[in-house]
């Protein structure tokens, strides 16, 4: 049996069977990978958008000159800074919620194989790697203004809160939304030392947006978290998710739609948003609750949600 099979056949059940972690990451890092979901990058990117969006916005509120193109250019180094961050501070997350759900996660056919559950890895050695993540996440944030550092040291308290609501409510989620979408405050400042409305509108869109998006996510546990007492929108709605959803990505859309207009953003951009209601609605028409590898593409696809909205903040600046 090869390394690759070995891992394969220890891997946890929500692991990306032949990703690169798997396959190619030497066996000292092979579980702290998994423990941040390294093979995993729907996260990431869900936690980037917002940054990227706010920085693309507010770069348009702060820089452009009717008739002059060249004032608009997204500082790259910004962009890269925040995906780092995005990349660390996300696995970082995800080390905080596995020592959080380490026993609830032994009960659960797709997260026991974990490193935590499964005992890869120690609990002493998940908080030891939390803290190397965090220093790297914080190393990130002194690059940027002082306001924009007191920002990022407000969203850890929503980051240890996020893990434990499922034990207390059934929308979870909505501290989830607060948490994956504080970047939306923080690339606004980022840009204009300041927040102002249409940082607060993208910030509450993105709200709406995770609260769509992970309760199709959380239909994958449903009957799991429902024997083992863990919470869940997808528990709370059930058979009336869709029309929930509607209502979700519906105020997502509205939300978007006042952050663009205050920042005096062009038509293209409103394009952009019909097609992203487009997205939406296929999601919801597409949904299948009790169809696990269903629930998991549509959630991915709010990739592709994200990177239609950047596009569009940009195209609507030039037209």
């Amino acid at each position: 049996m090869t390394k690759t099979d070995n891992r394969l056949k220890n891997a946890p059940k929500d692991t990306v069977q032949q990703g690169w972690v798997n396959r190619l990451s030497p066996d000292f890092a092979w579980p702290y990978l998994q423990l941040m979901r390294a093979d995993r990058p729907i996260g990431t990117w869900l936690l980037l958008w917002p940054c990227l969006w706010s920085i693309a916005l507010a770069s348009h509120w702060q820089y452009w000159e009717p008739g002059n193109w060249s004032t608009y250019l997204p500082n790259i180094m910004l962009l890269a800074l925040f995906a780092v961050g995005a990349f660390v501070m996300r696995g970082a997350g995800c080390v905080v919620n596995d020592i959080a759900d380490r026993k609830y996660d032994a009960l659960v056919e797709r997260t026991r194989g974990r490193p935590l559950p499964s005992g890869r890895v120690s609990v002493a050695q998940a908080f030891v790697f939390l803290g190397c993540l965090c220093l790297i996440g914080f190393g990130v944030l002194l690059q940027l203004n002082e306001f924009t550092i007191w920002l990022g040291v407000a969203s850890l308290g929503l980051v240890v809160l996020y893990p434990f609501m499922k034990r207390f409510t059934y929308w979870p989620q909505i501290v989830l939304g607060l948490t994956f979408n504080w970047g939306a405050l923080m690339g606004w400042a980022a840009i204009t030392g300041g927040l102002e409305t249409p940082a607060l509108l993208i910030y509450a869109g993105g709200l709406f947006w995770t609260l769509g998006y992970d309760t199709i996510y959380a239909h994958q546990d449903k009957e799991d978290d429902a024997l083992i007492g863990v919470k869940s929108t997808a528990l709370k709605l059930m058979d009336n998710t869709p029309r929930w959803l509607v209502f979700f990505y519906g105020m997502m859309v509205l939300l978007f739609s006042g952050a663009g207009y205050l920042a005096g953003i062009g038509p293209l951009y409103y394009i952009g948003l019909v097609g992203i209601s487009g997205h939406c609605a296929w999601q919801i028409r597409s949904l299948k609750m009790d169809d696990s590898e269903n629930c998991l593409r549509l959630f991915k696809s709010n990739h592709r949600l994200g990177l239609i909205l950047f596009l569009s903040i940009i195209a609507g600046h030039y037209f």
